[in-house]
């Protein structure tokens, strides 16, 4: 049994075997405005907030420590600056930017927060079909993305830098356990390829963050 508990803020790798593995480190983007106002993106694209920019530059500094090989963002703007805003600090290059990494569409419910949604669809509105991507299409994109990265960058440690609502699922496919707890802005979330299946080495790590809450 996995314990997520024992996982969150360690991180171990046997540097001896890091080039025999494809390593993946999974970045939620930093906090945007509309994070802040409770307000659902989707693939509606949105900037960072300058608090996002704060978190972003957090978890450069803590990632110049680490070696990584590359980063491949979402081309949805929040994601491409916090992408961006690493790769200036760490060195580390941008590979690309990726269509297959953006949020889950949230159909008619994106651009609206919990207020605008029980007014326009009531108290069951999670109930409704709205036009959300169900798991199978996110994780069927998650696919062909994955193929591409192993053709291409196999053994190699990759930064993905993506969003809450497509991380969970995918992570949590490879894990073969739905993951309860809300990924936080800039976490940390590290698969690591063993033999046919991937092992969950950090799960939603922000202990960057914890500068912020010093300084509050």
């Amino acid at each position: 049994m996995l314990h997520l508990e024992a996982l969150r803020g360690f991180y171990f790798l046997d540097r001896g075997d890091a080039q025999a593995m494809t390593t993946l480190g999974f970045i939620r983007h930093g906090t945007t405005e509309w994070n802040l106002a409770g307000r659902l993106q989707g693939q509606m694209d949105t900037p960072l907030a300058e608090v996002g920019r704060l978190q972003a530059s957090l978890l450069a500094n803590r990632l110049t420590g680490e070696a990584w090989d590359g980063i491949i963002a979402s081309d949805l703007m929040r994601a491409k600056e916090t992408a961006q805003l690493i790769s200036s600090v760490t060195g580390t290059p941008i590979y690309d930017y990726d269509s297959r990494l953006r949020e889950r569409a949230f159909g008619e419910l994106e651009g609206t927060t919990l207020d605008d949604r029980i007014k326009r669809w009531g108290e069951a509105w999670r109930t409704l079909d709205l036009g959300m991507e169900s798991d199978d299409r996110l994780l069927s994109r998650w696919g062909a993305f994955l193929s591409d990265v192993e053709d291409r960058y196999g053994g190699k440690r990759i930064l993905i830098v993506s969003h809450g609502g497509f991380i969970a699922p995918v992570v949590a496919s490879h894990m073969g356990q739905k993951i309860e707890e809300h990924l936080q802005n800039t976490s940390l979330t590290v698969l690591e390829r063993c033999e046919d299946s991937w092992e969950c080495r950090l799960l939603n790590c922000t202990e960057h963050l914890s500068q912020l809450e010093d300084r509050a």
